[in-house]
């Protein structure tokens, strides 16, 4: 049914449950041809973003002039479920969002420079030392500010992120692509690793480096942080006190078995006798018979 006015004609309203099942079937069909499942985005509460990675993208998304003042019109469709399928592969993501149609969102976002990234990888090198901690974001309030520090941080500035929508919004960011931004930082609440995904670096090497460097201190023996006789004690498990150790005390001697001595015995007088040559035997029996 369409409503005429005098400004035209306007479609029928249909019911907001309705579009996000309608959206939620094309999604299903369009992940099955890949062979996975869709995965949307259910918040729960008021709260798009909880924790500290998914706050952090928002909150950066949301300081930047180009996209504040559009941003808004997405949360009342991420906290809805009209994000009926997310997915984010290495420095790309895509969406199917329920609107007054089926919309498809594209975002790619461009790779993390290796100059910022061998910048972030120095600065947090001696301060990480679980990637358990590092999405976790239990390390120091230091550590996780450099990470997520405007301009040379792991988020991606507008000119860094490319963006499609099918809807015919000419609008540079529409309120899909919104609602898809703050999808994003929802999903990071439960999975962070996905932002190093995201600017195409490894987060295990933040670990690694930390590790490294933690190495070569101790070696170098740095004063504050040589390792101590302390630590290797606890360590290895020994004692590196500065007594000397006692010697080691000096095995008894095996005594032989007499049967054992008396073979050997018998071996060693056996090699002193000198065995007769054959030519002495020959000379010895010619002797006797003469003498008969």
């Amino acid at each position: 049914m369409r409503w005429g006015t005098s400004w035209g004609d306007w479609p029928e309203y249909v019911p907001v449950a309705k579009r996000i099942a309608t959206a939620k079937r094309r999604a299903a069909k369009q992940a099955a041809r890949v062979g996975r499942k869709p995965e949307p985005v259910q918040v729960s509460g008021r709260e798009i973003a909880k924790t500290f990675w998914g706050k952090s993208w928002c909150r950066n998304l949301e300081c930047f002039s180009d996209f504040a003042s559009r941003l808004p019109r997405g949360r009342t469709y991420v906290r809805n479920g009209s994000v009926v399928d997310l997915v984010v592969t290495r420095s790309r993501i895509e969406a199917i969002v329920a609107g007054s149609m089926v919309y498809d969102v594209a975002v790619a976002i461009a790779p993390l420079s290796p100059v910022k990234w061998r910048a972030i990888k120095a600065d947090c090198a001696t301060s990480i030392g679980s990637l358990i901690d590092l999405l976790a974001g239990r390390l120091s309030n230091d550590v996780m500010q450099r990470l997520v520090k405007p301009g040379e941080g792991m988020f991606p500035a507008p000119r860094e992120i490319n963006v499609k929508c099918s809807c015919p919004d000419g609008a540079n960011i529409c309120k899909h692509l919104a609602a898809v931004f703050y999808a994003i930082g929802h999903r990071l609440d439960t999975r962070p690793e996905l932002l190093f995904l995201l600017r195409g670096v490894d987060q295990t090497e933040l670990v690694a480096a930390a590790t490294k460097e933690s190495v070569s201190r101790a070696v170098r023996g740095d004063a504050a942080h040589a390792l101590a006789d302390a630590d290797l004690s606890t360590i290895f498990g020994i004692d590196l006190g500065s007594a000397a150790a006692p010697a080691p005390r000096k095995s008894a001697p095996v005594r032989k078995s007499p049967a054992k001595a008396a073979v050997k015995k018998t071996k060693r007088a056996a090699k002193r006798k000198p065995v007769p040559s054959e030519k002495s035997a020959v000379k010895k029996t010619a002797r006797r018979r003469k003498q008969r």
